[in-house]
């Protein structure tokens, strides 16, 4: 889930971009490129920046999108090393329309619209960093296609859905006892209205789990995964309890797990440098 956002600003190379090729970015604008991608019916926004040879998806929370979620990465992120490509899935941010829905394999269609958007945009192997839900949605996406995944980082993700996280999610759920700074990012990008109701959605789609077997999300398809894996967790994470990580990396073979004692659930916006350095390093090995 996307919360306690710091709304991640960056600049555009120039306005009005709507599609451009790999090597009109990399000649005229190597900071960043914008577009929309025709995948499984829905045109997808994704934003792309770098030049390297090794490529990663950036993958948001709930009712995330590059804008709110990924600022400090598409602009720090080593782009000699990376080409590094965010997007908005199918109903949030600029991927609109449709509305967004939350239908029992909502994850399992963003992993799928997710995989192909990168095919489509020419990648035949890249890896991936999901943050909260987007971390669900880099599970799925990596045991079901594991010649095309080298690598992954997830943190502030759940393969279930226990009692407990019940509990956290409907503390949430009336998003007008957020604080004002809380709502912020996410109004800019939705409207107040459209906002709280999307919100609310999520929280009962994300609660529908919890009626499955050992309120599995994806449990039994973490045995699949087989490229390497970094789990990271803020040990301060009000939203994520520290047996989700655990159960991580306790069916994810030869992954690992680094712990960030003051780290919250936002941590890679928070301690960005820390967060990019690490994943750059993980990356990069």
């Amino acid at each position: 889930m996307a919360l306690f956002l710091l709304g991640g600003r960056f600049f555009k190379c120039r306005s009005g971009i709507k599609r451009v090729v790999k090597e009109s970015f990399q000649s005229h604008c190597s900071s960043l490129a914008s577009g929309r991608q025709h995948v499984n019916g829905v045109d997808l926004y994704y934003e792309q920046t770098g030049r390297g040879k090794h490529a990663v998806l950036l993958i948001p929370g709930a009712l995330g999108c590059i804008r709110t979620d990924f600022g400090p990465q598409l602009k720090s992120l080593n782009k000699e090393r990376f080409t590094v490509v965010g997007w908005d899935p199918r109903g949030y941010g600029q991927s609109r329309p449709p509305d967004r829905d939350f239908p029992p394999d909502f994850f399992e269609r963003d992993a799928k619209d997710a995989v192909d958007l990168m095919k489509a945009l020419g990648f035949g192997k890249f890896s991936l960093l999901g943050w909260s839900d987007g971390g669900i949605t880099a599970l799925i996406a990596a045991a079901k296609n594991p010649h095309l995944i080298s690598k992954m980082v997830v943190w502030g993700s759940n393969a279930f859905v226990s009692q407990q996280d019940l509990k956290l999610y409907n503390a949430v759920r009336d998003v007008s006892k957020w604080s004002a700074r809380m709502r912020q990012p996410m109004e800019e990008v939705y409207g107040a209205q459209i906002f709280a109701k999307t919100w609310e959605a999520w929280v009962d789609g994300i609660a529908q789990f919890a009626k499955r077997p050992e309120g599995s999300i994806c449990l039994e398809l973490l045995p699949l995964i087989s490229c390497p894996t970094l789990i990271i967790h803020g040990e301060k994470d009000p939203m994520v309890p520290s047996f989700h990580p655990q159960c991580l990396l306790k069916h994810i073979k030869g992954s690992r797990l680094h712990l960030m004692p003051e780290g919250k659930h936002n941590l890679h916006l928070r301690y960005a440098d820390e967060f990019n350095r690490l994943v750059e390093d993980f990356l990069g090995h």
